[in-house]
């Protein structure tokens, strides 16, 4: 009894497993921005944040620096972007595994 209570488990552990992977591998094209300035989300400073499905989401795993200069014209405070982005929304953020900025038209 305690063998298939384990393997239950053990099944159970790696089908989530599969199932986390599997959804952190397609890339989706969301709205990007700064969460304050263009998302109106409460925070301290200018972070970087996502709509999926009209939900916000700060973003873990990349920052709004690493994206060029947010306060230029078109930067994330100024205008909202598309990106390709990887990952899983996670404790009510967004945990990137990858995030490409696109170009715009």
């Amino acid at each position: 009894m305690k063998k298939a209570i384990f393997l239950l488990f053990l099944f159970v552990g790696i089908a989530t497993q599969a199932q986390d992977k599997k959804t952190t591998e397609k890339p989706q094209i969301v709205e990007t921005a700064c969460g304050e300035c263009q998302f109106g989300m409460k925070g301290k400073s200018c972070d970087l944040a996502v709509r999926i499905d009209g939900k916000t989401y700060f973003v873990d795993g990349t920052t709004i620096d690493e994206h060029g200069d947010a306060h230029a014209k078109d930067g994330f405070c100024n205008a909202i972007r598309k990106a390709s982005v990887t990952g899983k929304v996670e404790n009510g953020r967004f945990k990137a595994t990858s995030f490409i900025l696109l170009k715009e038209k």
